[in-house]
């Protein structure tokens, strides 16, 4: 795999056109100023030794110089080879609700912001373990499938939002149900779901999807998001911005399940925690997944890179030494051509 370790560098290119540009303009002044002191026939006898491709010809060698000189400094490398190696490793799944209520405002900026953020952070501290992501609300979506890129998994939870969700609600027991059929089969352990919602309006067929997935292994952990107070939950029409309401015309509180949050995640094996804990909820649950049995992996991985840019450097220096010795002055080899005509 090729790559450079300090891609930043390569901006320095964009300087070569526009020196290309500024020579330009003095190749043009430069024969302006000659044909004020006479005719191209007088100033030919008067500088009889003055080559008229030499100034293009340096110039163009002093720009491909500067070309390997910038490429160099940004060390091209090129993996060497791919290895396999043997890690262990726990497989967990993060369902993040995507509901209309994760709109509402008793955890600023949002519920659903706050849940996001803690989220990329719990991705963060759970390197080393396979990842992956769920979304749910009416349905429950498959993001990203267990996996090792990180980046990846924190790049769908950041760009997670209401409008990803194809029908409203909180559907917990069917984002339950997709994790359990995203686990590898015939794997009674290894395996964790970390839901992260307020647990409003959950469908009845949640709890026994907890006691089936922790039949197959699966520990639920539970985030609660919201106050139990609740707040109203805003949505955006044109220019202004209004919230939801009931049937009467009311405004509708949302409000954190807790109590429901709680039972699921002692009848899933696993424990609840509140987002407002931030820090010590990423930390206490990386604790809790890193005591997990874990399972052994193989996974492969290039071994190392190996850098080039002792070539480009070199090609670089052997350009400016050869522009150096190049002279304005005629050669006596090259009299009565023209490279450029």
């Amino acid at each position: 795999m090729f790559r450079f370790e300090h891609p930043e560098f390569l901006y320095g290119l964009a300087m070569l056109p526009i020196l290309a540009v500024l020579f330009f303009i003095f190749i043009q002044w430069r024969k302006r100023a000659i044909r004020r002191f006479g005719s191209a026939a007088l100033m030919a006898r008067l500088m009889p030794e003055a080559a008229r491709w030499k100034h293009t010809l340096k110039f163009s060698i002093l720009l491909l110089a500067l070309a390997f000189l910038i490429t160099g400094w940004a060390n091209p490398q090129w993996g060497t080879r791919w290895e396999k190696a043997k890690r262990m490793s726990t497989d967990v799944f993060i369902a993040l609700d995507i509901s209309n209520s994760m709109l509402a405002e008793d955890t600023p900026p949002n519920r659903l912001e706050r849940a996001k953020k803690l989220a990329e952070d719990l991705v963060e501290k759970l390197k080393g373990e396979r990842t992956g992501v769920i979304l749910f609300a009416g349905s429950a979506y498959l993001q990203m499938p267990l996996t090792t890129d990180y980046a990846a998994a924190e790049l769908f939870l950041r760009s997670a939002n209401t409008g990803l969700a194809g029908t409203q609600g909180t559907a917990i027991g069917e984002a339950i149900s997709l994790a359990r059929r995203s686990f590898e089969e015939n794997d009674k352990s290894h395996k964790a779901l970390v839901l992260i919602t307020d647990g409003e309006d959950h469908d009845s067929e949640a709890a026994q999807q907890v006691q089936s997935a922790k039949e197959e292994g699966v520990i639920l952990f539970t985030i609660g998001v919201g106050t139990p107070e609740g707040s109203f939950i805003p949505f955006n029409y044109g220019a202004g911005q209004d919230y939801k309401r009931d049937e009467s015309g009311q405004p509708v509180r949302s409000k954190l399940n807790e109590e429901m949050l709680i039972d699921l995640s002692e009848k899933g094996g696993g424990t609840y925690y509140h987002i407002d804990e931030g820090g010590k909820t990423v930390q206490a649950l990386k604790e809790r997944i890193g005591n997990l049995e874990k399972r052994e992996m193989e996974v492969r991985q290039f071994s190392g890179y190996e850098s080039y840019f002792q070539y480009f450097l070199a090609a670089g220096l052997l350009l400016l030494v050869a522009e150096f010795l190049i002279s304005f002055r005629k050669d006596k080899w090259l009299e009565g051509r023209d490279m450029f005509g």
